[in-house]
């Protein structure tokens, strides 16, 4: 690989043994693939946060690391286990919270924002199109380059706070404008309205592409929110990193035009697929024990939509709204919070149901309207799932 003067400096060790230490590991991955030089970015956003996922292993190694280097841009964290302000009144136990704790000082201690979202870019962290960044949750890198247009991988947790500390990463994969070409095409004859039903379509193909970059021909723009649930979805069941919709993304029309484009294997999508993707993602027809929303982490659009749904409701079982800090703050401004809560309902910041060890709790069913969600917490949380609408998981605990 090819590198600049600061950089040979950074791995030779002149700007301390840190920095040292993750451009040869940089170095290492991009050598993997290929890789012809590294290239600056603008921020970063590290996944590997929770207690539940990491463990003691991941509190060494960012403890060990805080030692020895500090980010020096922008950098974010992913949900953590609990809900650092409320563990003790959603029932999350006092040493699960410590070592959550511990994670997260961890963290801040080498400048890393403790925001705790897998939504960076609706509390600031927002770059610009064709900005090259190191992301790390998967519903965040898909949603960054498909829907911002900035340049980001698929990053593990590790390689996302190495490249925050050098302010580089290796220039391959989805950083190559060449690499962000459709690979194949989605005509979706089926009129959207609603998120579980575009979450449904996210899993489907996510199923058939894997990896590659789906493009998506749809009646209607389905909207940022639906757009951040397309993505999640398409990132759970595949390892979809990018994807273009017709008239609406703004890479949609690179995406198309290239020489290649029209022996793009295309696959149809009507009625049917959608109807059976959305009843293969529950495992049970039983009440939920929890409605649980916000995964990916819920606009303030979204809570507002809950906030009216509930307003003047007593709920009979319990209702989280997962999101950070920051928008649960707006909520609070709004109103919104004071009527989720007068109606039994909780804003949960810092965590969510996938990440969080809700299988701990007194909890047997899960309802969600995330395909994210539905397609992980089985798994995840060894727990059963309905899947449905924002509104009819509300009717069914009301």
């Amino acid at each position: 690989m090819q590198l600049t003067k600061y950089e040979e400096d950074m791995l030779n060790g002149e700007y301390g043994e840190g920095k040292a230490e993750c451009m040869e590991i940089l170095l290492s991955l991009g050598k993997i693939y290929d890789a012809e030089k590294m290239i600056p970015i603008t921020s970063a956003q590290v996944s590997g946060v929770s207690y539940k996922t990491i463990g003691d292993a991941g509190l060494e190694f960012v403890v060990d690391l805080g030692q020895k280097a500090d980010v020096e841009l922008e950098t974010m964290l992913n949900p953590a286990g609990v809900d650092i302000e409320n563990w003790k009144e959603l029932g999350f136990s006092e040493e699960f919270t410590r070592k959550q704790i511990d994670i997260i000082e961890g963290y801040e201690s080498i400048g890393v924002m403790s925001t705790c979202t897998c939504t960076p870019y609706l509390i600031g962290n927002t770059p610009l199109l064709h900005e090259h960044v190191a992301w790390s949750e998967s519903s965040a890198v898909c949603y960054v380059n498909s829907v911002i247009g900035a340049r980001s991988n698929r990053e593990g947790g590790p390689s996302a706070l190495l490249a925050a500390i050098v302010g580089r990463t290796p220039f391959y994969g989805n950083h190559i404008l060449e690499n962000r070409k459709a690979d194949m095409i989605f005509d979706v004859d089926y009129n959207f309205e609603n998120e579980a039903e575009i979450g449904a379509l996210g899993y489907y193909v996510g199923q058939i592409v894997n990896n590659k970059n789906p493009y998506f021909k749809l009646n209607s723009n389905p909207g940022r929110n639906n757009l951040k649930t397309l993505g999640a979805a398409l990132a759970s069941s595949g390892a979809v990193s990018i994807y273009h919709v017709e008239d609406v993304t703004p890479e949609a029309d690179f995406a198309q035009n290239h020489e290649s484009y029209d022996e793009t294997e295309v696959v149809n999508v009507d009625e049917n697929i959608i109807k059976d993707t959305l009843s293969s993602l529950s495992t049970t027809d039983s009440i939920p024990d929890l409605v649980c929303l916000g995964c990916p982490h819920a606009s303030i659009t979204e809570i507002q939509k809950v906030a009216q749904l509930v307003e003047g409701k007593k709920l009979q079982k319990d209702l989280w709204i997962c999101t950070s800090k920051a928008i649960k703050a707006i909520s609070k401004q709004c109103g919104y919070l004071d009527i989720i809560e007068a109606a039994g309902g909780k804003i949960v910041s810092d965590t969510c149901m996938v990440v969080a060890p809700v299988e701990e709790l007194d909890y047997e069913v899960i309802g969600v309207n995330s395909a994210k969600a539905a397609n992980y917490v089985p798994n995840m949380c060894k727990l059963d799932v309905v899947y449905d609408t924002v509104e009819n998981l509300i009717d069914l605990i009301t």
